[in-house]
């Protein structure tokens, strides 16, 4: 594997990571968002990464190129909160209204691991960055 594929497949996962990490940010943003009703709520996101594999013909020497791409965001299933808040003005004419199902918790973890995930690619990019600059050392002297 050459070392511009290299740079192609950790690129690959720098963006899916700021993917993850912009939704979780845009979850934390609606944590505490309300609505009037349980279809009106703020569901949180969340990103599903695929895999890029595509062996394009591996007998005659091709290239494989890979990397991860996001697939598509997915809405959290985990159900809505109901506050009884009858002074609120989005309240339903039981004088309830309904909060977002983001928890806090769960997308500090989110953020934690998309953060570490998004490190560990650019120390991958430094390394083929300083292997192809003392390759090219080699080449001069």
């Amino acid at each position: 594997m050459s070392l511009d594929r290299i740079f192609s497949i950790a690129g690959s996962a720098l963006s899916a990571q700021t993917v993850r990490m912009n939704t979780t940010a845009s979850n934390m943003a609606n944590a505490s968002t309300v609505a009037s009703s349980e279809g009106e709520a703020y569901r949180a996101k969340r990103t599903n990464f695929k895999a890029v594999l595509v062996d394009q013909a591996r007998g005659q020497g091709g290239p494989v190129t890979g990397g991860v791409q996001v697939t598509h965001l997915l809405s959290d299933p985990s159900p809505i909160r109901r506050m009884n808040d009858p002074g609120n003005p989005l309240a339903d004419k039981e004088g309830f209204v309904y909060m977002s199902n983001v928890n806090e918790m769960t997308e500090m973890v989110e953020m934690m691991g998309a953060s570490r995930s998004y490190q560990n690619n650019v120390e991958v990019v430094n390394t083929a960055r300083l292997l192809m600059s003392k390759t090219l050392d080699l080449i001069k002297t």
